[in-house]
């Protein structure tokens, strides 16, 4: 097929569906697909259409978006596309901001332009919106299809698919949840559709004392799937048969079904109507401390470490019962070998402990309390560094003439020299100030001063 057309005057203009069709674009059409100028399509706005296509994840289909409906300045796809004097083309908003600012010459080509007019190029905004409404479309329909079978799995395991048959169950259930939580994890927009059917009262009823761990953590993973959960799902998740099934999840199922459990928890604790007592479980906690510990998976052991932290915020009488685990240990011992994100949370959680007379013990009978805050000051965060001293001050306070030496031995004084000489907040250098007045009142000026590391000028 021809892509360009004949004018009478002897010109030539590019016909959009054909070329479109014959795939000069990179974008030819499906099977099913109307030409451009169908009756039975709704107009949708260009921005609006790339903005939706952009929030599912879906901004080009399989296809790469081609290059020359980008902008060469924030490279992005053009909505009104202009073209300077020098053959250019740009996004109108980006190349008036260019002009405004000042600038007299074509940000690509760097030539001075000798006309700031910005002339519209209809030809290329009509390939750019035929493209994206292409795209647009097969985003659609098959998101229509992701729907509709989100909408029957749901029906089937309701017993409400028409017509109408008994729900489904053993392992014809677990099945369908598999296909169901692969589509919402998949298609965040399916989450909305598996609500509207009433998955959310049917995911929330399959939770319970007899629920075995293949359905239970199918369910639990559409639940944390972004499925809208409004109080009275998270009120019924709530009840104990169905948080005991969770916690016993957290502690036998495979990494992902104890990290799914993790985060269900967190979902429930941020409700108004959570009761802190739900989360006071030595299993619940001993869990949580496990996934924390397996270093092979670093999504399990954020998710932990962001549980543990926000239970000690949440219910201080589970501090102790965290203590009891032997967390204050293993923390201290794993905080060199945490992903740096991970640091703070981990941090936070022993700085929590600390306040209870357990944790204060612990830290003090920790021998690696000492060494591995020492080596974290300055070396994360400012955050970080305020806990870090705050466990040193902890130590060293219970026990002076054993902690002070010892932390010194380990390179505490330069470090607080560099506290104190540093651009961090006058608190924290206040504080570092004291640890280091400790310090020096449990060892001669000449060991202080060597533990320093500081040059005879200096001294």
């Amino acid at each position: 097929m021809p892509q360009y057309q004949e004018l009478p005057c002897g010109g030539q203009v590019l016909d959009i569906d054909a070329a479109l069709k014959d795939g000069i674009l990179g974008c030819g059409p499906e099977p099913g697909d109307g030409a451009l100028g169908d009756g039975g399509k709704q107009p949708v706005e260009l921005r609006k259409m790339m903005d939706e296509l952009d929030a599912a994840g879906d901004g080009g289909g399989d296809e790469v978006v081609p290059a020359v409906f980008i902008c060469p300045i924030s490279l992005e796809p053009m909505v009104d596309p202009v073209t300077l004097c020098t053959g250019q083309t740009y996004e109108r908003a980006n190349i008036s901001r260019w002009l405004a600012l000042g600038h007299r010459t074509c940000p690509t080509t760097m030539q001075e332009l000798w006309d700031d007019a910005l002339t519209p190029n209809a030809t290329l905004r009509q390939l750019i919106a035929a493209w994206f409404s292409r795209r647009y479309t097969r985003f659609k329909k098959r998101s229509a299809d992701y729907h509709g079978r989100a909408a029957d799995l749901v029906h089937g395991l309701r017993g409400t698919a028409v017509p109408r048959r008994q729900p489904l169950k053993g392992q014809a259930r677990v099945a369908a949840l598999r296909e169901l939580r692969s589509l919402a994890s998949n298609h965040q927009s399916v989450t909305k559709a598996i609500a509207e059917a009433g998955g959310v009262s049917l995911l929330t009823s399959l939770l319970g004392p007899f629920t075995s761990h293949s359905v239970g953590s199918e369910a639990v993973a559409i639940l944390v799937s972004g499925v809208p959960l409004d109080a009275d799902a998270k009120a019924a998740l709530m009840q104990p048969a169905k948080v005991s099934l969770v916690v016993d999840m957290l502690n036998e199922g495979a990494v992902d079904t104890k990290i799914n459990c993790v985060r269900l928890i967190r979902i429930l604790m941020e409700e108004k109507g959570f009761r802190p007592e739900t989360v006071a479980s030595l299993s619940l906690l001993a869990g949580s401390m496990r996934l924390v510990r397996d270093k092979r998976h670093q999504d399990g052991v954020a998710a932990g470490l962001e549980l543990l932290n926000s239970i000690c915020a949440v219910h201080r009488p589970a501090r102790s019962m965290i203590v009891s685990i032997g967390a204050v240990q293993q923390l201290v011992e794993l905080l060199p070998e945490l992903a740096t994100e991970c640091v703070e949370p981990a941090l936070d959680i022993l700085d929590a402990l600390a306040s209870v007379p357990e944790g204060m013990t612990a830290l003090k009978d920790c021998p690696r309390t000492i060494p591995n805050a020492v080596r974290l000051l300055m070396r994360v965060s400012e955050a970080c560094t305020q806990r870090a001293l705050s466990m040193l001050w902890v130590v060293c306070r219970m026990v002076p003439e054993e902690s002070a030496p010892a932390a010194l031995e380990v390179g505490l004084a330069a470090k607080l020299l560099l506290v104190i000489q540093s651009g961090c907040g006058p608190e924290l250098k206040q504080q570092a100030s004291e640890l280091l007045k400790l310090c020096t009142m449990h060892c001669t000026s000449t060991v202080f001063l060597a533990k320093c590391k500081l040059t005879k000028t200096i001294q």
